[in-house]
């Protein structure tokens, strides 16, 4: 259930405002029409969300990555998920109005602190954007703005002037991977936005613009697929061709890159007005819906051989289903936002644990990376958060608003 409470929240520019009231669930409801038993079923499942944190939470002890035998396992440093168990607990108080998920997001957010200036990864968007900013912006304490910028400062020494790309993996001084960038780095460039905005800067923005225009020229196909990798010569940027890692080959379409994809471009869209990042988002929105399966549950590979009868990635139509959100509101098209419908509809009716009491997490039907046979239909975090996020999109939009900013340039 939920209740009103008085608070520190920010508006979409990032500034504090007092004694904000958060709206009942059926309240926020209410203003989308038609949809009474799809609404019904999004509410059950974000109830049921809460409830299975309020048992769960509490002896949680480190940052979930993943579940074995439906368990949850832990990384003390956050690995590149730590972001995602404050940002559920955010979503959870938000729908619940518990103070208890408020202190334990705030408790678990401040564990990734050393974070800030690990220059060693491209997840520093994952990692601190739904924990510190969400923080920040929810609480109106500059400790936590500060930090995300910290953290903002340290992604862009990652970035490569000569290909104007961001650069995935490996520390700074590694020759290995120097020139590999992957889909998944356009889900972090909202932190560099953040940090333009809120510092004056125009460098981490304009670093943003210049990797998702290289993202741009290089990963789509003229079908609207994806690769999850592309190379480039570190040295003179000239761009060598697509590659995988979590997908089944260079010319396949692993699903969850593809819906980092969506998501990303239309959230570079909003920050910046380009509407070339918003024809891009479309184009990869189009190419994952036509290749869905009737279920609404993402197979964990579009083009792989066993495809569309292959084992699924619940993780990857949660994503989709906040990027089609995102997307339809931007271009005017409520057919985006009908498949988002239907996605988290059928996540909610066929990939929860709710018939399990051993279990921890929220979503089942998961894969983490299929071609090394590493968590091939298991929870994870990301599920967890995206989904609870995709809902409350729907249910109670302007808190979301309020925790990670969907405003539009």
């Amino acid at each position: 259930m939920s209740v009103s409470r008085r608070a520190l929240l920010t508006t979409a520019a990032g500034t504090a405002v007092a004694a904000t009231s958060i709206a009942p669930p059926a309240q926020a409801a209410e203003e989308v029409p038609g949809h009474a038993a799809t609404l019904r079923t999004l509410r059950e499942t974000a109830d049921y969300a809460v409830a299975k944190l309020r048992a769960v939470a509490p002896g949680v002890s480190g940052f979930p990555v993943g579940t074995k035998f439906e368990k949850w396992t832990y990384s003390q440093n956050g690995d590149w998920v730590g972001g995602f168990w404050p940002g559920t607990l955010w979503m959870a108080w938000l729908h619940s109005g518990e103070e208890r998920f408020r202190t334990l997001a705030l408790a678990s957010a401040e564990k990734l602190a050393p974070r800030q200036n690990d220059t060693g990864t491209h997840d520093l968007g994952f990692l601190f954007y739904p924990s510190w900013v969400t923080a920040w912006r929810l609480t109106g304490q500059d400790t936590w703005r500060a930090g995300a910028l910290r953290a903002a400062s340290s992604l862009i020494r990652r970035y490569n002037p000569r290909g104007r790309f961001i650069r995935a993996w490996g520390a700074l001084d590694e020759q290995a991977n120097a020139g590999r960038v992957i889909m998944d780095t356009m889900m972090n460039l909202d932190l560099l936005a953040f940090a333009s905005s809120q510092s004056g800067d125009g460098e981490y923005l304009d670093i943003a613009v210049e990797h998702a225009r290289t993202t741009q020229r290089h990963f789509p196909r003229p079908d609207g697929s994806t690769p999850h990798v592309y190379d480039f010569d570190p040295s003179s940027g000239a761009p060598l061709g697509p590659a995988t890692v979590q997908g089944y080959s260079p010319a396949s379409c692993w699903s969850r890159g593809q819906a980092w994809g969506i998501y990303g471009f239309t959230t570079i869209h909003r920050r910046t007005g380009h509407r070339e990042f918003l024809t891009t988002a479309r184009k990869l929105a189009d190419f994952a819906l036509g290749a869905l399966t009737p279920d609404n549950v993402p197979v964990w590979d579009y083009l792989a051989p066993q495809a569309p009868h292959d084992i699924k990635d619940a993780s990857a139509g949660a994503v989709m289903a906040c990027g089609l959100l995102d997307l339809s509101k931007a271009t005017g098209e409520p057919r985006y936002r009908e498949a988002a419908l239907r996605l988290l509809t059928a996540l909610s009716q066929t990939c929860l644990t709710t018939k399990s009491t051993r279990a921890e997490a929220i979503v089942a039907r998961c894969t983490r990376n299929r071609p090394s046979e590493d968590g091939v239909e298991i929870s994870l975090p990301y599920a967890d958060y995206y989904l609870l996020e995709g809902i409350l999109r729907v249910l109670r939009p302007d808190d979301v608003d309020r925790a990670i900013d969907l405003s539009t340039v």
